[in-house]
Order: C-alpha cells, then structure tokens, then sequence
C-alpha cells in the first residue's frame, strides 16, 4: 500500500500521537510539572488531507502550519466542523500576507521585525480579528534564520506591545540544527521572563523533551507525528 492509503496512515499515525504524547507526559513528570501546561502544537505542513483527518480523529486540536496558503487549503473548509481547532503560523509571514493571515490564524508565532507588526497592526484594524501574538527570536543570530536577534527582543516586544497595541504573550525560536538546543531554550526563557511573558513555544520532533524541562508551554512537533515529510515533485 501507499502512505496515501488511509488504511495505512490512520493506525501509524494514531500510534505516533500515543508514543508523543506518553513523551510529553513521562517528561512533565520528571521535571516536576503539570501535564495541562504543555500543548501539543501538530506540525501538518505538506501533509495530505487523511493525515489531517488521522490526527483529528485522536482529539489533535491545535496545529502549526507554515504558509499562509497551504494552511487555508488545509483548513477553511474544516473550521466550522471543529469549533475548538487553534490554528498556529510557525513559518516565516512576508507583510503582504498580513491581512489573509490575520484572517486564519489564531495565533502568529512569527513576528521578527517592526514592519511587520505594523502591517499586522492594520490587518487587525481591517479585519476585526485580533490573532495572538509571539515574537520569533534567532538564538543564534544564524542569517539564514528567521528571528529577531536577542539583544533587539525587548524592543520589539515593547513596540509591538505599545505602539502597535498587539496581543504579545510569548516567544518562539528555533535554535541552530548542529548545536545543543538547550542554551537557546535557556535563552528564550530569560528574555521571555525579563518581559512578563508566559508563553514559550520551543521544542521540535528531534528535542521537545529537552524543551519542556527548559520550560516550553507550547511545542512545535511534525515528524515523530506523520513520519518523515515527502516533498512535492517540483514541475519540470
């Protein structure tokens, strides 16, 4: 069989969630915390629509996606069936997707810079919908990277705060693939701290317990939940 055939993604994916999620909560309990705070966030990017439909259907409700577009193929036409679904943009948000994005989303884990908060600012004014906030920050202050650097955060937490009169209430990073992650979710904590915010969203497929005992309220997990991504064959 293919692993386009439900019949052989649902049980995977089903069996992927429980070991995950055992993970999270054998990794809650070592280091002395409370299961309810760490969320689950399901990386469905590139996944097709049984997949989406897998994950559903073991009580998965909130999930991360990285382009706009993708996302509103994925979900416009599952919202109204799932009253209770959180959509997350994890991936990077150029400004002329601010209003659509602003439209879909829940949450906008991404911002890096001060024009894109405002942009995000007048999408809200011209929309209504008011998506939380986190302000992606570069650990590692990597250029190929996404992220504002870390001796910038507190300014653009501040001005996106107070002037663009967002709803920041937390942070996200993705630290360097060949280093050890904990510093960075160290990091991010600090600053996260220094700023009165509570939201930590850090961790990935290959480092998520490392996050939860360094403090991630929210963690960002893709292939240890669908298998290793294909990715689409580019038009010749």
């Amino acid at each position: 069989m293919t692993a386009s055939n439900p019949a052989s993604v649902v049980p995977s994916i089903h069996d992927r969630f429980a070991v995950v999620r055992e993970r999270i909560r054998s990794t809650c309990v070592a280091a002395g915390r409370d299961l309810a705070s760490v969320i689950l966030t399901a990386v469905s990017k590139t996944q097709p629509d049984e997949a989406l439909e897998a994950a559903l259907a073991t009580g998965q409700r909130v999930f991360g996606e990285n382009r706009v577009q993708e996302a509103q193929a994925h979900w416009a036409d599952r919202r109204a069936a799932f009253p209770d679904l959180e959509l997350r943009l994890i991936g990077p948000l150029q400004t002329n997707k601010a209003v659509e994005a602003v439209q879909l989303f829940d949450v906008i884990e991404t911002l890096d810079r001060e024009k894109l908060a405002a942009a995000l600012a007048a999408a809200m004014q011209k929309t209504g919908r008011r998506p939380r906030i986190l302000v992606q920050v570069n650990t590692g202050a990597e250029p190929q990277k996404a992220g504002v650097l870390p001796d910038d955060a507190d300014a653009l937490i501040a001005s996106a705060r107070d002037g663009h009169g967002l709803t920041v209430e937390g942070l996200m990073c993705i630290p360097p693939a060949d280093e050890a992650p904990e510093p960075h979710f160290k990091l991010l904590a600090e600053i996260a701290a220094r700023n009165g915010l509570s939201v930590l969203s850090m961790g990935m497929s290959g480092d998520y317990e490392a996050a939860i005992s360094c403090g991630a309220t929210h963690v960002r997990v893709g292939s240890a939940l669908f298998g290793e991504r294909i990715s689409p064959l580019k038009p010749s």
